[in-house]
């Protein structure tokens, strides 16, 4: 390897500074429960497939960790785990961490530490929160200007509106249904 292409030791994290659907994670936890949820066995062309749910932790908290296939064998309670390159996905509004395809997860050596249980971030529920855009308002058109836009409009199959936001046709909010019971 060249000088510039040499690779960079990773940086470990700790479970508090997860956030939901965020990627990239380092971390070195111990097992502290394992269920499995999902064991279906070969058929035909198909692997078989398991899945557990294991609760990992450090000195910082512990997560619920998604355990899938091979990955299961290495999870067992009281066993020390690095996971590299781990994502936390959303279920049901509380956060999983996983370890896909891109990353790796593997037996770590020389750990003893306890894991703090009391602080479990998958009993977190988070909630999507749509925040409005601001759109800006477009510049009033000259009244010179007004009457080409309108035929200019017209002959593309578009509207005024939409010649006045540049080819975009404007959204309006959609009133309320009317209770027919509330009347």
């Amino acid at each position: 390897m060249t000088e510039a292409t040499k690779l960079r030791a990773p940086v470990f994290g700790k479970v508090e500074g997860l956030r939901p659907d965020s990627t990239g994670h380092n971390l070195v936890v111990k097992v502290i429960d394992s269920k499995l949820v999902v064991d279906k066995p070969a058929r035909g062309a198909l692997k078989p497939q398991r899945v557990a749910e294991c609760t990992v932790g450090d000195e910082t908290g512990c997560i619920l960790l998604t355990a899938r296939n091979e990955q299961v064998d290495i999870a067992k309670p009281g066993s020390y785990l690095t996971l590299r390159n781990a994502k936390i996905d959303m279920f049901r509004g509380s956060m999983r961490l996983a370890v896909n395809q891109w990353g790796k997860m593997e037996p770590a050596s020389g750990q003893s530490f306890q894991p703090e249980a009391d602080f479990n971030l998958s009993l977190v529920e988070y909630e999507l929160v749509p925040v409005p855009q601001e759109v800006a308002a477009p510049a009033p058109a000259p009244a010179a200007n007004a009457a080409p836009a309108a035929e200019e409009a017209a002959a593309n199959g578009g509207s005024e509106e939409a010649a006045a936001n540049g080819g975009e046709p404007g959204f309006e909010p959609a009133e309320a249904p009317v209770d027919a019971a509330a009347s």
